[in-house]
């Protein structure tokens, strides 16, 4: 056993092993998910045509390699297969009857194709739970378009409610669709696991990223399909109907307040020193807030020009919530971020020390040990031989046909 598996066999999810057919973003952050949480995550990919597209994505690439592909593919194994070869199956089915789950982020129409759905390997391994995190889902008039998570977001609306109101539609500073799609489809699939622990009998778990973005939609939905609500965007990134809940601007920069509850209001203006603004029926209620903020917000925005940042912070803290709008840098400074390690060293022949986020899920009985991502293919043969039990004329057999 490596010096990692000591390190990490403590963690909830050792013993669960999941096929990963993947590539890009949502797929590898799903299994990177499930790999942070011990699971021993295969990663499948195609010899044939270079692997998994994130290798190559640039600022800083190295041969078969990228830091972008090793934030979302550490503590992975890596295998070569081309599934589009006659004996694939030879590979595949006795790796499939070793392993709990079978995941894919293909264009939802291949899953089927290429045999990697539940009907297709369920006479292999009945318990085998295959899970799909598709654009569009595996069914359906758009099963065959492939999608992205900038698509999702203009599809979806969250564009046309995002940005300044005289601005052009904006998407989201993060990939959130992506990343929020990839931890619907960890949660999916860990939940047809419980269940074929339990029964014996696997299934087909299917996520795709427009109904993740849809959901998204939330109450905003709700108001709008239940009462016609007409969603737009505000300026100042401010919440549609609890104000002031928005960012102001400071002598310095910029501060966040959330004022949702109405004491949190009067806190704020009494320690800007204009409590009579608290006791102003105009601004007394959320309702009255929101019918006067033309008249509210300015006279807030004079006053928290007159201090820093920081100063202001000083002031509120405690009283009302509040936060700096901190750079991508300092947010790595902040005190929150190194209490809580969240940043991590993962060690790169390359790349030397690949400065990391960590996973936010913690348990309060085990360790972390981190692994780079694999080389393309990295551990074809240990897999073949140590999990599958293939001979070396096998695996040599199997290379020289270009299955592996």
């Amino acid at each position: 056993m490596d010096k990692e598996d000591v390190k990490r066999n403590d963690l909830p999810l050792v013993g669960t092993s999941v096929i990963a057919v993947e590539q890009y973003g949502a797929g590898p952050w799903a299994t990177m998910i499930l790999a942070d949480l011990g699971a021993e995550i295969i990663k499948i990919e195609n010899p044939h045509t270079k692997g998994d597209i994130a290798r190559y994505v640039p600022p800083h690439t190295v041969d078969e390699d990228s830091i972008y592909f090793q934030s979302f593919n550490r503590n992975k194994l890596g295998m070569t297969l081309d599934l589009t070869h006659p004996r694939a199956n030879e590979v595949l089915h006795p790796l499939v009857l070793k392993s709990d789950a079978v995941f894919n982020n293909l264009r939802g129409d291949l899953p089927k194709k290429l045999g990697l759905d539940y009907s297709s390997l369920m006479d292999v391994n009945p318990s085998i739970v295959c899970c799909s995190l598709s654009a569009f889902g595996r069914e359906g008039f758009r099963s065959h378009e492939p999608g992205y998570d900038y698509l999702m977001q203009g599809y979806t609306g969250w564009m046309s409610i995002t940005g300044e109101p005289d601005g052009s539609p904006q998407k989201s500073g993060l990939p959130m669709v992506d990343l929020s799609g990839g931890a619907m489809a960890a949660i999916g699939l860990l939940s047809a696991l419980m269940r074929s622990k339990d029964t014996g009998k696997g299934c087909d778990v299917d996520v795709n990223l427009f109904d993740n973005a849809i959901s998204h939609l939330s109450f905003i939905a709700a108001w709008h399909l239940t009462k016609g609500y007409q969603p737009k965007r505000f300026p100042d990134s401010s919440h549609p109907s609890m104000i002031p809940s928005q960012v102001l601007p400071t002598k310095d920069g910029w501060l966040v307040v959330m004022c949702a509850k109405n004491k949190f209001f009067k806190n704020l203006v009494s320690i800007f020193g204009m409590p009579e603004l608290g006791s102003d029926e105009r601004f007394a209620d959320y309702e009255g807030r929101l019918e006067n903020k033309e008249v509210l917000i300015p006279i807030l925005k004079d006053m928290s020009k007159k201090r820093t940042t920081s100063q202001w912070i000083e002031l509120l803290k405690g009283s009302v919530p509040c936060a700096p709008v901190n750079s991508v840098e300092e947010a790595f400074k902040d005190p929150q971020t190194v209490e809580d390690q969240m940043i991590i060293n993962v060690e790169h022949p390359e790349f030397g020390s690949v400065k990391q986020v960590a996973g936010p899920i913690k348990f309060s009985d085990s360790s972390k040990m981190h692994v780079k991502a694999p080389k393309l293919g990295e551990h074809t043969d240990k897999i073949l031989a140590e999990k599958l039990g293939f001979a070396q004329g096998q695996i040599d057999n199997l290379r020289n046909e270009k299955v592996i």
